[in-house]
């Protein structure tokens, strides 16, 4: 393995190339802090199965909430195209990825977005992109589902948009009340969407398997 001052790793030693990116300096504090973690739950941290563990997780926690290094505005007004489109367009199914502020631990699901172009339309890739610079930080579910509603509503302009989030917690299911087969289901709208009409069609259009 070799170390390269940038935070990136090559592995070619063990028949394959492997690339991670992180910042080395956080990397090293926070595996220090996993390994403390681990003496005050009994463990030892020096045996076989736990030597690497606080490096991992260090690197695996940066992965999991590297959408604070992603701005999300941003993403959107760099794929922003005049259009006169001005009928809904929906990104359904989005999977997402994040955790839950309140004890760290994962919840994850689907997103669906939509909005009603007012002279400007994003690229397609780019909603889902904004789903994970959002999703990809320590979070609850009812302010991810603002912040994807106001960030589009923000950059395009939109005469409206919906959001959509149906996820599972695991600080439900795996500890706590354990409810194995609970869904929660969040959503944030403006504009056009707040008409009964309009949101009873994305509703619909969400809910059917066009595909």
């Amino acid at each position: 393995m070799e170390v390269i001052n940038s935070g990136i790793e090559t592995y070619a030693d063990s028949g394959y190339l492997k690339i991670e990116r992180y910042d080395p300096v956080s990397t090293e504090k926070m595996a220090e802090s996993y390994r403390e973690i681990l003496l005050q739950l009994g463990e030892d941290p020096e045996r076989e199965g736990l030597l690497k563990t606080p490096l991992r997780v260090a690197k695996a926690i940066q992965y999991l909430t590297h959408g604070y290094d992603l701005n999300p505005m941003d993403i959107l007004l760099n794929a922003k195209f005049k259009e006169e489109y001005r009928q809904m367009v929906i990104v359904k199914d989005i999977e997402l990825y994040s955790l839950c502020e309140h004890h760290i631990l994962p919840f994850f699901g689907k997103a669906h977005v939509a909005y009603i172009p007012n002279g400007y339309i994003t690229g397609l890739s780019k909603v889902a992109r904004v789903v994970d610079a959002f999703a990809r930080r320590l979070q609850v579910q009812e302010r991810l589902t603002t912040q994807i509603r106001n960030c589009i509503h923000d950059a395009l302009k939109p005469l409206g948009v919906a959001v959509v989030i149906e996820a599972q917690h695991m600080c439900m299911q795996m500890r706590g009340i354990q409810k194995q087969n609970s869904v929660t289901t969040t959503s944030a709208f403006t504009g056009a969407f707040e008409r009964k009409e309009t949101r009873e069609e994305f509703i619909h259009l969400i809910s059917s398997k066009l595909h």
